[in-house]
């Protein structure tokens, strides 16, 4: 971490602003960026942090995202009044899309991040965190620290977590994030898909996820009344803001804002050795074994069963997953695969399920067909017996008591290799294919000038 010699150091983080009625935590984000760097004293060390926290968790409202800020201030009192200036700020905010199911809060911590809540914001990506464990996490920080609960307290600890969660020793990407004007909410946004397809074509190696080529559609703008226009995922900055002057807009832009990230790192899976310690609402790897053949059910879904040698559970490929599902339902018993995905709970109908994000496949079995032999002297198709009594020919009447069916190998359509579903299908954490080999390890924290107009 950056050396505070020359102020304080400064961990915001923000939570749980958006709503089902509106808003967005990023967008208020976005606005205390460009308030406070306009300001000579506030010196950022490192670019907004958007944490995406458990996919699973059920009671999240959209993206489940949570926000962190982190600078330099000249003076504790410099920094407490930053942060009552980000709550009263946030109170005006939220005032006008409050709802039940939001729970806003922020939160500050002054100092190096304690490694306790660096534990708390993992565990946040990958668990369910409950108040009573914050808590007592934060009764053990010796940083000077407080909070504000806005309404609700669910908030408090997804801003906790994205403070913890530094991404300073774990991969990483970025988004740019453009907003619309107020007076534009609601309406259809006014992005061209052409372009963005373009886009798409020209910064495939530094963006991902742009564009779904099955349903050829655009992937970067959102549907529901919230302010973001669109949001472009890569690999470092400047090849954003080079991918966001491709794309042709027609409505004005009221600002946008590059956000560091955990977006598209698989962060909220952990390796697990075998099915018991496949607990519901986390994210899992796990290799297995094939142990039914896969079906497709009511709704388009298709689901198969996976066996550790002890347990097995059901693994399900949803209906969103479009053409996804015609590569799963090739897989036969006995091939080894690597399951990457999260545990949906038991229900009256089924048992814990494996919601499929992408699979390995590590090995495929034989697979068989078997016919009856052929006469040897007239090569006509035999005919059975009866069970163990051989087979007759029933042209020239050759009988042959020993006679069994022949296995004839069958190709196999499915081989070896990575196989995940469309973009469309992606959810926040899901690392594409596309990004292996370009994973980072390490962000060294200094002043810097954030992206953002």
């Amino acid at each position: 971490m950056i050396s505070q010699k020359n102020g304080v150091l400064v961990n915001i983080g923000v939570d749980d602003i958006d709503s089902p009625r509106g808003g967005c935590t990023t967008h208020l984000v976005a606005k205390l960026v460009k308030i406070w760097s306009k300001r000579s004293w506030v010196k950022f060390i490192d670019y907004p942090n958007l944490i995406r926290l458990s996919p699973t968790v059920p009671w999240k409202t959209r993206g489940n995202g949570a926000l962190a800020l982190r600078l330099i201030a000249p003076s504790e009192d410099k920094a407490l009044d930053l942060y009552e200036e980000a709550v009263n700020i946030a109170i005006d905010y939220v005032s006008e899309f409050r709802h039940p199911e939001s729970h806003p809060a922020l939160a500050i911590v002054l100092g190096k991040v304690d490694q306790k809540l660096r534990w708390l914001g993992l565990k946040a990506v990958q668990d369910i965190v409950p108040l009573d464990l914050l808590n007592r996490i934060l009764a053990k920080i010796r940083n000077m620290h407080k909070n504000t609960r806005i309404h609700g307290h669910r908030g408090l600890i997804g801003a906790y977590a994205a403070i913890g969660l530094t991404l300073s020793d774990t991969d990483y990407t970025f988004e740019l994030i453009a907003y619309r004007k107020p007076e534009n909410y609601g309406k259809p946004r006014a992005v061209d898909p052409e372009s963005v397809k373009l886009m798409d074509k020209l910064t495939k190696d530094s963006t991902f996820l742009n564009y779904d080529y099955e349903v050829d559609k655009p992937l970067i703008t959102p549907h529901g009344p919230d302010p973001v226009l669109f949001g472009i995922r890569g690999e470092d900055p400047e090849a954003l803001v080079k991918a966001m002057k491709i794309i042709k807009v027609y409505e004005p832009i009221e600002m946008w804002v590059v956000f560091r990230t955990n977006q598209a790192t698989d962060m909220h899976l952990r390796r697990i050795s075998s099915i018991k310690e496949a607990y519901i609402y986390t994210g899992i790897i796990l290799r297995a074994k094939i142990s039914s053949i896969p079906r497709r059910i009511q709704g388009g879904h298709v689901i198969f069963r996976i066996n550790d040698g002890v347990n097995e559970i059901d693994v399900a490929a949803y209906e969103p997953t479009g053409g996804f599902r015609n590569i799963v339902e090739q897989l036969r018993p006995g091939d080894i695969v690597e399951v990457y995905g999260t545990v949906r709970p038991p229900s009256s109908k089924h048992g814990p399920t494996i919601n499929l994000e992408k699979i390995y496949v590590v090995s495929i079995a034989p697979e068989y067909r078997f016919e009856a032999p052929r006469c040897p002297k007239c090569n006509a198709r035999m005919k059975s017996m009866g069970r163990g009594k051989g087979y007759k020919c029933p042209k020239c009447g050759y009988k042959d008591p020993k006679a069994k069916k022949i296995a004839i190998k069958i190709p196999r359509k499915i081989t070896p290799g990575w196989y995940q579903p469309p973009p469309r299908a992606f959810k926040h954490l899901m690392k594409p294919i596309e990004r292996f080999g370009k994973e980072k390890k390490l962000f060294n924290y200094k002043l810097i000038q954030i992206w953002h107009s």
